[in-house]
């Protein structure tokens, strides 16, 4: 299965020579799922030619806001219509968890409780997860349509499924202790609380769960590619 990354941001210079790239963390979290992988610098205006470009979407994180004025975000939010309408399964993680709620009708704004960082404990339908967080950035108004899959008491809507097609996430499953960490020192200082980011520190007592997120996303895509497939061949056919 052939997986489209829309890179949306990059990773701090500094960090990239350890750790690459947005579009190399995914490739690493899903690295046990059998897909391959394009990426387009979306965030450049490099898009695809079209959503049947690859059988799947990831949004990638980004350092700017899905309400901002930026040249790639209507664009962006029309793709992911689009791909939606179909049929075209698209996953969001942290920014692609806000761009697609707001490009499907939801909000999003600056939480006034601050930022979240580091390893976070969020409620799945009853498992819970500890993955990396980095954002102050929040879905406030659910899309028509959408059900809420994950949340915690400083982030209501942490998680979104929109019927069998779109699937985000607020955390980033993709980000190890050791990203964060370096997010923490060349990013971090003057933007995110001293305390707060002590306290993230704290917390790296392990790596986060996200192995069995990255599962549960490599189901979600064979499952909607398998749904589409017959229905992309009669339409060929």
């Amino acid at each position: 299965m052939h997986i489209g990354i829309l890179q949306t941001g990059a990773a701090p210079d500094a960090l990239r020579p350890d750790h690459g790239d947005y579009p190399d963390a995914f490739e690493r979290l899903l690295a046990a799922e059998g897909f391959r992988f394009t990426t387009w610098r979306v965030e450049e205006m490099e898009f695809p030619p079209s959503i049947d470009a690859a059988d799947g979407w990831l949004i990638t994180g980004s350092r700017h806001g899905a309400y901002e004025d930026h040249p790639f975000i209507r664009p962006l939010e029309a793709f992911i219509r689009a791909a939606l309408g179909a049929g075209v399964p698209v996953v969001g993680i942290c920014f692609g968890h806000q761009i697609m709620a707001q490009a499907m009708g939801g909000r999003v704004e600056r939480f006034a409780g601050g930022w979240a960082v580091g390893p976070t404990r969020y409620d799945f339908g009853g498992e819970t997860l500890t993955l990396n967080a980095w954002h102050r950035d929040q879905v406030v108004a659910v899309p028509p349509g959408a059900e809420v899959i994950a949340e915690n008491p400083r982030c209501a809507v942490a998680g979104l499924v929109y019927g069998t097609t779109g699937f985000s996430v607020q955390a980033h499953p993709e980000l190890s202790n050791a990203f964060i960490d370096g997010l923490m020192r060349t990013r971090g200082p003057g933007l995110v609380p001293d305390d707060l980011m002590a306290e993230a520190r704290a917390r790296m007592t392990a790596e986060p769960d996200s192995p069995t997120l990255a599962r549960r996303i490599g189901d979600f895509f064979r499952a909607a590619h398998a749904r589409r497939a017959p229905v992309a061949e009669a339409a060929h056919g």
